[in-house]
């Protein structure tokens, strides 16, 4: 018997080996058949040094379109070179390249301020090599969506189409949204410009950062002090709030203004209705388009979030279940939509249109020449004074009030136990609404379905005691069975709502028109019986910094300053514009 056993066990052991021994050589079989340079440098206009990766199959001498991607998200090149790789199995040339400091390139880390020039010094020497046959595309998310509109502030010959998913828009989305600095950005500077790599410790240690924003909004210290509470000087953070305007500094870090007339090479965008940074990717299209009717511009929306969108969606996001149809392949899309414009294959069949979306609730995808032609019509409803549901509401009503009038608010800044203005979708569905501060207004049933396709805007009147102050404005739908679906969002400081480059200050007192539009588009089918609702309010929270209306630089105000309340009449000629399609 002992015989046997070890005998069945020395016969395990040669298997096992053997096994291993293959699955090695296969390992290294797969890997010779990649000529991989993993340590290219390549030097810009200025004299900075690159870090790049170029990942060719070998045996294919033939000149290849490349696939490029640009990140500020140096690691460990596994990943990397994973990605690389399913490029040149596509019979492409895969190239990344990394911001300069980063990784091997032994230059200052400058998050997005290079990024114009050095994605185009990248492109011009990717276009000399010898395996490149003179067209490149551009992909990636977030940050690497960013990258690629850069990469057109000046356009290369050779680079042929971009594909960005949840591109950011420094200045736009993050690290302010609507000239408001948003908290959650903050830590992301010393994840990615603590080193060569990324700083995952400190990325990761949320409790560290919570710590911190919740000491200052309890203590009241000034915004820009932020870092001192922390103990750790954030350089990055201090040179983005001296900016607080969409200024010149802002502007050259991506195409700006008439800059977009001069792109004219084909895009393929894909964005989520919950993607935090939606505002900034869909500027983009925006300017685009206005500035470039004619460009060759698609763009794939649905119920993603900012993660969510760049694999294809989530099939339960921020509690909501997901309509089944909504979940694609971004990444199979993208390569159709590489296939098609630098191979000449089949246009990836889901662009039936320019602007292809999702109808949440309907479980299907439509698609329409444009952003504005998603709708069909335009309900306007107005921001009454008239109360509702036993004065819980007031009313939302498509009739403007005969008589002028307002609803009152005072909001105590030196109040650290209240917070206005809960805005963020998480959860997307839920059993009530806020109504223990600013207001909410709600309408009437609708009497048959709509579908709210598109970004809301509106026009707040208000005047207030004081020089300035920052909103919020949320509409959800309110189901016939009670539920709260939120569909979008803004939130916003008054004094650059008419323009985003100056600062133009209220006159205390006074009845102020306060426009917006910067908000999330979105497809959803309402049902019969369903409601829309809005809460408006005035932002005062820890999760953003706080405008105590001085007028003076909001990131130096401090609880000094909220020793007289704001006191704001909301006007009933207040309204909202609402895109639908009857």
């Amino acid at each position: 018997m002992r015989l046997i056993l070890k005998l069945v066990f020395f016969i395990f052991s040669v298997i096992n080996t053997y096994a291993q021994q293959t699955s090695v050589t296969r390992s290294k079989d797969l890997e010779s058949a990649y000529d991989i340079q993993d340590s290219v440098m390549i030097k810009t206009r200025d004299g900075a040094l690159i870090s790049a990766m170029v990942v060719r199959k070998k045996g294919n001498l033939t000149p290849q379109p490349v696939i490029y991607q640009h990140t500020i998200y140096a690691r460990e090149k596994g990943r990397d070179l994973k990605s690389l790789k399913a490029a040149a199995d596509k019979d492409y040339i895969g190239v990344m390249s990394y911001s300069r400091g980063k990784r091997f390139s032994p230059d200052e880390i400058t998050p997005y301020e290079n990024e114009t020039n050095d994605t185009y010094d990248v492109i011009d020497w990717i276009s000399k090599q010898k395996w490149c046959n003179g067209s490149v595309g551009m992909y990636g998310g977030s940050y690497n969506g960013f990258t690629q509109w850069a990469a057109c502030k000046k356009m290369h010959p050779a680079l042929k189409t971009i594909v960005p998913y949840v591109a950011s828009r420094p200045g736009m989305g993050l690290p302010m949204e609507n000239n408001v600095f948003i908290n959650p950005n903050y830590e992301w500077a010393f994840y990615v410009g603590n080193n060569k790599y990324l700083d995952t410790v400190a990325g990761n240690d949320r409790q560290r950062f919570r710590n911190m924003q919740f000491k200052w909004w309890e203590t009241g210290v000034a915004y820009k002090k932020m870092d001192s509470i922390d103990g750790t000087p954030n350089q990055f953070f201090q040179k983005w709030i001296k900016h607080p305007s969409f200024d010149e500094y802002w502007q050259k870090m991506a195409p700006y203004g008439k800059e977009f007339s001069q792109i004219n090479i084909p895009v393929l965008a894909i964005d989520g209705y919950y993607n935090d940074s939606q505002n900034s990717g869909l500027y983009y299209l925006r300017e685009l388009e206005k500035y470039n009717p004619k460009a060759d511009s698609y763009l794939i929306i649905g119920p993603y979030g900012h993660f969510g969108a760049q694999v294809g969606g989530d099939a339960v996001l921020n509690g909501y279940k997901v309509d089944e149809v909504a979940l694609i392949n971004t990444y199979k899309i993208t390569y159709q939509w590489f296939d098609y414009i630098l191979k000449g294959k089949p246009k990836p069949a889901i662009l039936k249109d320019r602007i292809n979306y999702e109808v949440m609730g309907a479980n299907e995808w439509r698609s329409a020449p444009s952003i504005a032609k998603m709708s069909n019509s335009l309900l306007t409803l107005y921001l009454t004074n008239d109360p509702v549901e036993k004065g819980k509401f007031y009313s939302l009503n498509a009739t403007k009030p005969g008589k002028k009038s307002y609803l009152p608010q005072e909001v105590d800044f030196a109040d650290r136990q209240t917070i206005n203005n809960d805005y963020y979708p998480d959860p997307i569905i839920d059993n009530e609404v806020d109504t223990s501060n600013g207001y909410v207004f709600i309408s009437e049933p609708f009497t048959q379905p709509i579908v709210v396709n598109g970004a809301f805007l509106g026009e707040i009147k208000a005047s207030i005691n004081k020089k300035d102050m920052d909103i919020g404005v949320t509409l959800f739908e309110v189901t016939p069975d009670g539920k709260y679906f939120e569909l979008s969002y803004f939130i916003g400081r008054a004094s650059y709502a008419k323009d985003i480059t100056k600062r133009n200050l209220l006159q205390p007192n006074k009845i102020e028109s306060i426009p917006f539009s910067n908000t999330r588009l979105v497809s959803k089918q309402l049902s019969k019986g369903s409601r829309l609702l809005i809460t408006l309010n005035v932002n005062k929270n820890a999760f953003s910094e706080l405008n105590y209306g001085t007028g003076k630089d909001v990131s130096s105000e401090t609880m000094k300053d909220a020793k007289v309340p704001l006191k704001i009449k909301w006007y009933n000629d207040s309204f909202v514009q609402i895109p639908i399609w009857k």
